[in-house]
């Protein structure tokens, strides 16, 4: 069931990621002035990637830090690796299916539609992270149930 509980804690778990990754899209968008848009939705789908998932992976590997240090425990390589495969089961399909097909199309196509680049490649960008987040929101939630 969705509640404002569920939409509230989704935010808060995507939010500054999302941020990241949008302003790394923006910027890489500039590239428009010397590649081709093919090219340039790549590097935009590229650059979001490499922004999003890394403030998700520093921000999943804190709160670890941060429960550890209040039990006075030590971070180990396992609890790493259950880390990353949590995050992989999350993000696994929807990362692979967004990345190859789904923003390179909107990045592409959005632009060209809209006829106003900037407004399209924010249009490609909503258009892509809500199929995005549809399927990795029913991956986070699977995940929790399995952990309670």
């Amino acid at each position: 069931m969705l509640t404002k509980s569920n939409f509230k804690e989704w935010f808060n778990r995507y939010k500054y990621a999302e941020l990241a990754s949008t302003s790394a899209a923006l910027l890489t968008s500039l590239f428009s002035k010397i590649y081709s848009g093919l090219t340039t939705a790549y590097l935009i789908t590229f650059a979001e990637y490499l922004a999003f998932y890394g403030v998700i992976l520093i921000l999943s590997y804190k709160k670890i830090a941060r429960q550890h240090k209040v039990d006075n425990k030590k971070t180990t390589f396992r609890e790493i690796l259950s880390l990353v495969k949590n995050l992989i089961l999350e993000f696994g399909y929807p990362a692979f299916l967004d990345f190859l097909v789904v923003r390179p199309f909107c990045m592409y196509w959005m632009p060209i539609l809209c006829g106003n680049y900037f407004f399209g490649i924010i249009l490609g960008k909503l258009t892509a992270d809500s199929c995005f987040y549809f399927f990795t929101i029913i991956n986070y939630e699977i995940l929790k149930r399995r952990r309670n």
